[in-house]
């Protein structure tokens, strides 16, 4: 099995830290931009795409903070892999810092941070920022 590699990014959003909140904390939030649906149940995430499903738990998550999951698929294969979406505001500008923490096996990270960016632009879309 390849390993994965951690891979971070960050992006500025001229908006509220509660608009961001509502759009990565909620399953109606998330299938705006993330993916076209998504369903919880007790702390298991399950996103559709374009007819795929993807399994995800929630580890963690605080209110105007942060969210992570730990993807199934991953966990079955016993790596410590993970998605986690911080934001902040930033004191000085009071722009609202993103800041993704994922992986992606070597041969896949140019493709996966190319995805990252273009779904991170569709949240800008949606929220007008």
């Amino acid at each position: 099995m390849p390993e994965k590699i951690k891979f971070e990014q960050e992006y500025l959003f001229k908006t509220s830290s509660k608009v961001l909140n509502s759009m990565i904390m909620t399953p109606s939030g998330l299938s705006e931009w993330f993916a076209d649906d998504v369903n919880i149940k007790d702390d298991i995430y399950t996103f559709y795409w374009n007819g795929s499903e993807e399994v995800a738990r929630l580890k963690s998550k605080k209110a105007n903070e942060y969210i992570k999951f730990q993807w199934m698929e991953d966990e079955d294969d016993g790596l410590d892999t993970y998605l986690e979406i911080r934001f902040k505001v930033d004191p000085m500008t009071k722009a609202v810092v993103l800041h993704l923490t994922s992986f992606a096996e070597k041969d896949e990270m140019e493709e996966i941070q190319l995805y990252w960016q273009s779904t991170i632009e569709e949240l800008r879309r949606v929220i007008g920022a």
